[in-house]
């Protein structure tokens, strides 16, 4: 499997400057148009599935993260607290206490139950310089997450449909995950109860009926048992992409509560899920996995447009402005002879030559990324099926 640090550099994605600092890259115009389609498209799944998206701060006080536990638990890896008019800020490293004090803000009742939200939200960890890479470990991540607070008996459920939507998103990126890992506790330091830690390791455990999965004791969040969805890299390492946790601890630190149909207030079960877990990592599996030929509808250019001599110039621009008109991201490529441009298109998906009988019939040439030749097609034919395509957001060109 190629690694995405090269695939990056030879597409122009992503870099890094010593005065960001190690673990910060920075994302290029083509790199951008990743993120962002990955981030559209990951939000129309949470939002068919019963997600509402919100926003929140990635900075909050240190005491919210002595309520969550965090600072007790995962002071190390947390930024130092910065001092604001005599109190003390952190860069926040888990976005579940901003979305706890959310669901606090106002009563719920049973019948709201389960309450699904969900952010694409930034988070920072002070990972060590030894273990940062490419886009594949970092210090300043976007996060894919999302916490359904439920009722004790919806806990499982939830929590099953979150590993059927994360197979899903796995199926339509081209990823393909290799094993199913329930991390539980080892011999570290865990907060919450032992009864908890068991009630939720059954849950999860139910929730992986028909899965195959492997056990590994020590692999918990420091608040419950996880489920991780693990990818392998380019070096074969077994890294973490997705996960499903199941929290009993935070919902009791914050205080969190429903009313039920008795009348009486009862604490919420928190199921932490993320589909992607951070997009910088998904950008650099996606690289790996198809080495840099992305789907057509995630490929930063998805249409290059190649006039074979200077004389069809003017006949290969109204090609390029018919691909834009269509929605698709499109370039005109007319520098060096005709097979140096087409070797360095070769991730494009759609590559449209325009020659003299091309020009003269007022059609085009598709070559697909795969080396297929279409039959020549009008113009706005092409673009209107490319659109289309592109719009299903499959991975098949043609």
């Amino acid at each position: 499997m190629p690694d995405h640090r090269r695939i990056g550099r030879e597409l122009g994605l992503f870099g890094s400057d010593p005065l960001m600092g190690a673990g910060l890259p920075y994302l290029l115009p083509d790199g951008a148009v990743v993120r962002h389609e990955l981030e559209e498209y990951v939000r129309a799944v949470e939002r068919r599935a019963g997600y509402r998206h919100v926003c929140s701060p990635v900075l909050g006080k240190r005491e919210l993260y002595e309520i969550s536990g965090h600072w007790a638990h995962y002071r190390d890896d947390m930024f130092p607290p910065m001092a604001v008019g005599g109190e003390q800020f952190v860069l926040r490293p888990s976005l579940c206490p901003h979305h706890a004090l959310i669901y606090r803000s106002r009563g719920h009742s049973y019948r709201e139950l389960p309450l699904r939200i969900a952010e694409l939200g930034g988070m920072y960890r002070a990972e060590l310089s030894g273990v940062l890479g490419g886009l594949g470990r970092v210090r300043g991540i976007q996060l894919n997450d999302a916490h359904v607070f439920c009722r004790l008996d919806q806990v499982a459920g939830e929590a099953r449909a979150a590993l059927e939507l994360i197979r899903r998103v796995h199926a339509d990126l081209g990823l393909r995950p290799a094993r199913y890992r329930l991390s539980l506790a080892g011999d570290g330091d865990y907060a919450g109860s032992p009864e908890h830690w068991a009630r939720a390791q059954a849950l999860l455990v139910e929730a992986l009926d028909g899965f195959d999965y492997d056990v590994a004791p020590g692999e918990a969040a420091f608040y419950g048992p996880k489920i991780d969805v693990q990818v392998a890299d380019s070096a074969s390492r077994s890294v973490s992409l997705s996960t499903v946790q199941v929290d009993f601890h935070q919902p009791e630190r914050f205080d969190l509560a429903f009313i039920g149909p008795d009348g009486a207030g009862h604490r919420p079960v928190m199921v932490h899920r993320s589909l992607l877990g951070s997009v910088e990592r998904a950008m650099a599996q996606l690289l790996e996995e198809h080495g840099g030929a992305l789907p057509p509808w995630l490929a930063p250019v998805q249409v290059v447009v190649l006039p074979v001599s200077a004389a069809e110039q003017p006949a290969a621009e109204a090609v390029l402005r018919c691909c834009a008109e269509a929605g698709l991201r499109s370039e005109l490529s007319a520098d060096g002879s005709l097979g140096a441009r087409i070797r360095r298109a070769r991730f494009v998906p759609y590559q449209l030559v325009v020659g003299p009988r091309e020009a003269e019939a007022d059609v085009v040439a598709a070559r697909l990324r795969n080396g297929r030749h279409l039959d020549p097609l009008p113009a706005k034919e092409f673009a209107a099926a490319a659109a289309g395509r592109v719009a299903a957001r499959g991975a098949v060109l043609w």
